[in-house]
């Protein structure tokens, strides 16, 4: 099954985990006693931008008369809404500019440019997801409810169609996140899923009403005779935004490494224990500052599940005393090119279509999902798995214990084939 004993899978003893979340505390006020004009001007100058790139693109949509001006439009437009969608509409939902007492920019007031209310996605996912990160039968966000991944959830015969459920997903994310929000606004409101008139189901019926009034009637009435082309332009930036949240938020939560965990993990779960199941539930992926900006700095997904309410702005500083503290604790820090994050997702997503006789691994021991039982043998215990080199004194813990696994692992698929040969 998924992990059970964090401290146990991570090879760490009761003080080593003090420590951590001492230190980590201290990165959070660090970051919370320095944040100030910089920080202001950087959330201004990105609100300023994204109105420019809509107002641009909306502009060059309605007065294009050829195809490439509706395409630089079209273009425009997409950026806007990728810039609105994650490092606006995410992060100021998220509390991150709370701090500065601005009304325009705060987490009570800011709606965002996507179908579903953001008090639907609050609810949603600033708590639920955020609280109960990778925990099967807690975190809704693990596979959104229509995608398996994780061996610890049953198979079903819908899982077979999971690829095309995924495609299907990826082009309507907007959509897809609207809908589950909304499940989980009418569970929290204790209304049936079937009553038409609940507060949940007219909340979102407005936004919608709003959202797909203003892309799919009012602007492309503006455009007069090439409301043809402005729909078209719509729909297409839509779809763009669509596919590149979906890429950032499966890279940072579905490749190998993204570790699932048990209720009972959560039960008996301390603040310091919280931080270490964020650390090893979160996944970053490599980015230039062009692309972490146009990812809201959600490359950055570990630091983001760390300090969710800090600005992300300052994730790439916090990342780099995260990833020291990895170092110094001896735990993965799961990071990669977007490409390769993407496949390893992906990849699970095909595999686990599949019923569980039909895969070679357990949920201990595959790449996207492992377990303490991993490490374990007759005798075994934390303390045992708590060494030291004896050369260098450091400590030797769950990424010297991985990768010892993936060796052993290796060594014993090449004793069967010598075997056999």
């Amino acid at each position: 099954m998924a992990i059970t004993d964090i401290l146990e899978f991570a090879h760490l003893t009761d003080e080593d985990i003090e420590s951590l979340g001492r230190e980590l505390d201290a990165i959070r006020r660090d970051v919370e006693d320095t944040r100030g004009r910089k920080d202001a001007e950087y959330i201004r100058r990105t609100i300023a931008l994204q109105r420019a790139l809509e107002v641009g693109g909306r502009l060059a949509i309605m007065g294009s008369r050829w195809r490439s001006a509706a395409l630089v439009g079209a273009g425009l437009l997409a950026a806007s809404k990728i810039i609105e969608n994650m490092e606006l509409g995410h992060n100021v939902s998220h509390g991150q500019w709370d701090w500065m007492n601005d009304p325009e920019i705060h987490s009570t007031s800011w709606e965002w440019d996507q179908t579903g209310p953001s008090a639907h996605w609050k609810r949603a996912h600033n708590y639920s997801h955020h609280t109960y990160t990778n925990i099967v039968g807690m975190d809704h966000d693990v596979g959104f409810g229509i995608l398996r991944m994780t061996r610890d959830e049953k198979w079903r015969p819908r899982n077979l169609v999971q690829p095309l459920g995924n495609l299907v997903l990826a082009l309507t994310f907007e959509w897809g996140i609207a809908l589950h929000d909304l499940d989980a606004a009418k569970l929290e409101a204790g209304v049936p899923a079937t009553q038409l008139l609940s507060e949940p189901n007219k909340e979102f019926a407005r936004k919608v009403a709003s959202q797909v009034g203003k892309d799919f009637v009012l602007f492309p009435l503006l455009a007069g005779p090439a409301w043809r082309r402005a729909l078209g332009a719509n729909l297409t930036a839509n779809v763009v935004r669509n596919l590149w949240a979906y890429a950032v938020i499966f890279c940072g939560h579905f490749p190998d490494g993204a570790e699932k965990f048990t209720m009972g993990q959560f039960e008996t779960e301390t603040h310091e224990e919280w931080y270490l199941r964020q650390m090893l539930g979160s996944a970053n992926f490599t980015a230039g500052p062009t692309m972490a900006f146009m990812s809201g700095n959600l490359c950055y997904q570990i630091e983001h599940h760390l300090f969710p309410d800090l600005p992300s702005n300052r994730y790439a500083e916090v990342a780099v005393r995260v990833r020291a503290l990895c170092d110094k604790y001896d735990l993965p820090y799961t990071t990669g090119n977007l490409a390769t994050q993407y496949w390893k997702a992906l990849r699970t997503i095909f595999k686990l279509s599949l019923p569980d006789q039909l895969l070679r691994r357990t949920s201990d021991d595959a790449p996207e999902t492992s377990s303490e039982r991993r490490f374990q043998s007759p005798g075994s215990s934390v303390v045992d798995r708590v060494r030291f080199d004896p050369v260098t004194g450091r400590k030797r813990g769950l990424r010297s214990a991985l990768h010892e696994a993936r060796l052993e692992a290796r060594q014993a698929v090449k004793r069967v084939t010598d075997t056999t040969a």
